[in-house]
């Protein structure tokens, strides 16, 4: 996960160029079907400020986990497979010859793929249009989703929950005994596969309402790549099934919640005082029609 986030301005900046250089030109907003149509506002100034805040984050937050003290082999002599839970014990039955086509191919391919996944939107007439605010809004969502890795009580930092390899006994001492097997709580990879599925279909949707229920169609294809990507770090014996799990949820929240906070107005959200026999206060509500 350390190796894959320091590729993210690199890819960042693929992205960017990939849309303003080809697609852009190549669909001009004249074809739009309905230039008025704009469910997004983009702050360009706090937008812009979350991914630059969230880049430099990113690079303390990685030189922490990335200095980890290494497993001793009394740490690995004192392992007790009957401590792992029975759902996680899943992930120490698997045929540890196989874990590097499963970690360094499969899944290298799946998070290269996974994400463009939002610059296929811009194949759509009435998203190209909005070509940039997507782009910032994407590059925020995965400045959140990284530093949710790094930071949240859950994550690499404060986590060091080992990986499902330092159980084979197996597999080469070098292997186990890896600082970086440390990092099992959560799966970042999961995280960010996750997160740019569901924010292609949440963008899609949202410029879409006449789907309707379908749209649930939608999400439910956005969930392919990340199980596949949860299947794929298992099979890798990088993580437990707990570990994809907390992935897989922080980043399709991540994914959604990011572009639902664009779509606040000021007719969503009302502001007034409130009274109850408890007290007086002030009270806001903010009214979505996500789930409409």
């Amino acid at each position: 996960m350390v190796r894959f986030m320091k590729t993210h301005r690199l890819k960042f900046n693929i992205i960017a160029l990939f849309c303003v250089c080809v697609v852009q030109p190549l669909y001009p907003q004249s074809y739009a079907r309905d230039s008025s149509f704009h469910p997004y506002h983009v702050n360009y100034w706090v937008t812009g400020g979350v991914i630059v805040g969230g880049l430099t984050l990113e690079e303390i937050g990685v030189a922490w986990i990335s200095n980890k003290s290494t497993i001793s082999i009394g740490e690995l002599q004192n392992l007790d497979r009957h401590d792992i839970t029975p759902i996680d014990s899943w992930a120490l039955k698997f045929d540890p010859s196989k874990r590097a086509y499963f970690a360094n191919t499969l899944s290298k391919q799946l998070a290269s793929v996974s994400a463009f996944l939002p610059v296929l939107t811009m194949l759509d007439r009435n998203i190209r249009q909005d070509w940039l605010d997507i782009l910032l809004m994407y590059l925020q969502t995965q400045a959140i989703t990284n530093n949710c890795y790094l930071y949240s009580p859950f994550g690499a930092t404060f986590q060091n929950r080992l990986r499902p390899i330092v159980y084979y006994t197996t597999v080469d001492t070098a292997a186990r005994t890896s600082s970086n097997n440390r990092n099992s709580l959560y799966s970042g990879h999961v995280a960010d596969v996750a997160e740019a599925s569901f924010f292609t279909a949440k963008i899609y949707c949202d410029y879409h309402p006449e789907l309707g229920c379908n749209k649930y169609l939608v999400y439910g294809a956005a969930a392919i790549p990340p199980l596949l990507m949860s299947y794929f770090r298992l099979r890798a014996l990088e993580h437990f099934p707990t570990d994809v799990l907390v992935g897989f949820g922080v980043g399709a929240l991540c994914g959604i919640l990011v572009p639902e906070l664009h779509r606040l107005q000021d007719k969503n959200i009302s502001l007034g005082l409130y009274s109850s026999p408890e007290g007086t206060g002030i009270a806001m509500t903010w009214q979505t029609d996500f789930l409409k």
